[in-house]
């Protein structure tokens, strides 16, 4: 920054550039100034600033932020940018304030759907010493610490019980004018309507929009930038923007950001939903959108929003309606015809840009199209730091531990987890309200808290709505429940568990994490149960998919379900996409035989997503076959599916695991040894033996009636003798042998799929043996 932007314009006064504060300070009054300020203006931490941009607003000055300290900026969150009437980027003028004590202060709401009743003595403590300017929007804030400040300042923040909820609340009038502070004497008013406030910040701005900072600047320079300095884009001799597409997932935050963008640009908004756009009668749907254009422009500099543009913009060759064919054509027009529109930029949102017309995708119309995706954790963790910023949280709720076990969830749906943990919390104190009086306690009102078991019970409540169609019910199996598949349980751990948990060890040695595993063995060995833990150990979202639900008799249909499995997964990753009984969905091509074209294309469109163009991120395919040798090779080799893991018949120790497993619940004879009776079954899957140890209770029950208490070694020798295991000797060793031929046959394909001489082909017979 040139040393002449930050220069002291006279001794009291610095002029500093303006940039946003951290979301969970949003609301605390404070403004964030390096230390060298401090000197040139003669204050202390907690001193009172006068800041002003095109307003004069006052705030209480702390220390900036180490990596700041060396920056000519100041530090302000969205309420202060708007009380300051200014942006990030911007410069304002900083001088010591002088704050008087207060004879009278009226507060109301800065919203205009909430209805405010309380006693105002309760915003005296909130606010006590706190600066106020008639026309500020203040917030009595919520839980969200104010960190790296002096106790003697952080005491200012620790206020009653009533702040721990974050309510926007707008400064109508002080007495006297000027920068005020509420002292002992100061009589406070609490209006309960909204007053008609100078803009939309108290409602919403950036610092209520998680998750997305890329985002925001990518849509500033698009939108902001042309409204705000035209004369750049006349000095280069170019266009400004025209408009921008915002798509993404249901819930993101498309259309709040849209507010956010119009209430931090000192711009007129204009919303268009796209029904409310349809007349019945000739004409009359277009008129409508020429007014909003004719008005936006006679507003200049103004946005346009349209919300939904998919219904007012469709393609017209899929359209039979004339009246949807003229709107589109007058959408074009309005936004790249003869007439020359300056000083508006048209924002739209869409969950399906591919069912727009393509006319308008295209640079003067939408000059750019930013993609609002699915949330990371740190942007999670912001997310549910905005919707938790009222809440009085339990001293057990980790933010950042909800955030790594959220994946996949939108804005919206974690909205709703805090909605669903806040019901949780009222349901404990249920028992305490009395409906007759219609009131609750203000000493029940004071002990609530939303803990963090009332988070883990939301959190069963609420899916990822990406999630809703394909969700399946969160594996509750963990590694401790399942014995006998150690060396399958290690290799996926470092398959699967580690990339899903740390991407980072990857990244740093230059190597890509396995794509997809093949589990395959004798059946009831456990490999359904193996999907299960893995996704419950990597903390992932789980994909289950049985073959049938992917085949369809349309033509097409199958194809289109395995790419919409794929797309559904990428937008909730990580996750795990887990196919059972995957030999019939992707049996060997080319084999002869009547084989159906449908397979054959299904097995083209998993080969492409599994390892075509688009890459597969943090998503982890597991296929589980017990006949291997009918998938088609193309997938077994390395980049599909890296991994064959062999599931087979458990050892002894492994079978010794599993009964403890399956006895676990079950009362036992002291004359039960399961070390010995594990050591004669042999070949024994885990099915084998949880039938062993059900059986062992039917004779059980069988003996003594229904007042059974135990079950005896001889129950136990009863079972066995009616049981078999699955696995012979003849299956075991046809493995064996798989075994070694299954990545030799993938290498022996060649690129259109036939088998080459010499490799034995299938025939009909052991086909389907």
């Amino acid at each position: 920054m040139a040393d002449a932007d930050a220069a002291a314009i006279d001794t009291n006064t610095v002029r500093l550039q303006v940039a946003a504060a951290r979301q969970e300070e949003s609301g605390q009054g404070i403004a964030r100034i390096p230390k060298k300020v401090f000197q040139t203006l003669g204050i202390t931490e907690g001193d009172v600033v006068e800041i002003e941009g095109k307003r004069v607003t006052a705030a209480i000055a702390i220390p900036s932020y180490k990596e700041d300290e060396s920056l000519d900026v100041i530090r302000l969150d969205g309420l202060q940018r708007g009380n300051a009437d200014t942006g990030s980027g911007e410069h304002v003028k900083v001088r010591k304030g002088e704050s008087r004590a207060a004879t009278r202060v009226v507060f109301a709401p800065a919203q205009r759907d909430m209805r405010l009743q309380g006693p105002a003595q309760a915003l005296q403590r909130v606010f006590f010493k706190k600066p106020l300017v008639a026309g500020d929007f203040v917030a009595t804030h919520g839980q969200q610490p104010v960190q790296d400040v002096p106790p003697e300042v952080r005491r200012m923040f620790n206020t009653p019980a009533y702040a721990l909820t974050q309510i926007r609340l707008q400064v109508v009038s002080t007495a006297p004018k000027g920068i005020v502070h509420i002292d002992e004497n100061t009589e406070v008013e609490l209006r309960p309507e909204f007053e008609e406030p100078r803009d939309g910040r108290g409602t919403v701005n950036y610092d209520d929009v998680g998750g997305m900072e890329d985002t925001i600047t990518a849509l500033r320079e698009m939108v902001e930038l042309p409204l705000r300095y035209p004369e750049l884009f006349t000095r280069l001799g170019v266009d400004p923007p025209k408009g921008v597409l915002l798509h993404g997932p249901p819930g993101t935050g498309k259309t709040r950001l849209a507010q956010a963008v119009a209430n931090e640009s000192d711009a007129e908004f204009f919303t268009i939903n796209g029904p409310e756009i349809m007349g019945s009668a000739y004409g009359e749907s277009e008129k409508r959108l020429r007014e909003v254009f004719e008005e936006a422009a006679r507003s200049a500099p103004s946005i346009v929003f349209i919300d939904e543009i998919d219904s007012i913009a469709p393609k017209r060759q899929n359209v039979s309606g004339e009246a949807e064919k003229r709107l589109v054509a007058q959408l074009l027009t309005l936004m790249d015809g003869l007439e020359a529109r300056s000083n508006l930029v048209v924002i739209a949102a869409t969950n399906r840009p591919d069912a727009i017309d393509e006319a308008l995708r295209r640079p003067g119309r939408f000059d750019r199209e930013i993609i609002i995706g699915v949330p990371d954790e740190k942007g999670r963790r912001e997310i549910l730091a905005i919707h938790t910023r009222g809440m009085p949280l339990g001293e057990g709720v980790d933010l950042k531990e909800l955030a790594r076990s959220t994946h996949g969830f939108v804005g919206a749906d974690l909205a709703a987890l805090t909605r669903e943990a806040a019901i949780e919390a009222v349901r404990r104190i249920m028992p305490k309200l009395d409906f007759d009086e219609r009131t609750v306690p203000p000493e029940v009102l004071e002990t609530l808290q939303v803990e963090r078991n009332d988070f883990k019970a939301a959190l069963k409540r609420v899916q990822p709505s990406a999630m809703r169609e394909v969700m399946v019910q969160a594996p509750t199996i963990g590694w401790s429940d399942l014995g006998g598949v150690e060396d399958a349980e290690n290799r996926l751990r470092e398959g699967v568990e580690l990339p899903l948990r740390n991407p980072q060890a990857f990244e740093r040695l230059g190597i890509r994490p396995a794509k997809g595993f093949l589990l395959y063995g004798p059946p009831g060995t456990g490999k359904t149960l193996l999907a299960k833990a893995v996704a419950k150990e990597a903390e992932a979202n789980f994909i289950s998919m049985k073959s049938s639900d992917l085949l369809s008799k349309w033509y097409g249909e199958s194809e289109q379900q395995i790419s919409r499995m794929f797309a559904r997964a990428r937008q909730v990753a990580p996750c795990v996409i887990f196919i059972d009984e995957i030999d019939s969905l992707v049996p060997a091509r080319g084999t002869g035989g009547n084989e159906p074209q449908v397979t054959a294309r299904v097995v083209n469109t998993i080969l492409a997503e599994m390892d075509g163009m688009e890459e597969l991120n943090s998503i982890v395919v597991i296929g589980a076959t017990n006949r291997p040798n009918l998938v088609d090779p193309a997938l077994l080799r390395p980049g599909r599916f890296d991994e064959l893991i062999y599931v087979g018949a458990p050892s002894v120790e492994g079978r010794v695991h599993i009964l403890k497993i399956h006895t676990r619940n079950m009362p036992l004879a002291a004359d039960v040894d399961l070390t010995a009776l594990a050591a004669n079954l042999h070949r024994y899957t885990g099915a084998d033996l949880e039938d062993v140890v059900r059986r062992a209770g039917l004779v059980a029950i069988r003996r003594s009636g229904e007042s059974a208490t135990e079950v005896t070694a001889q129950d136990f020798r009863e079972a066995v003798e009616d049981s078999r295991p699955t696995v012979t000797e003849r299956m075991e060793a046809e493995y064996a042998k798989m075994k070694g031929e299954l990545k030799k046959r993938a290498l022996e394909v060649n690129p259109i799929g036939f088998i080459h001489e010499g490799m034995v082909e299938p025939t009909r017979e052991n086909k389907h043996s």
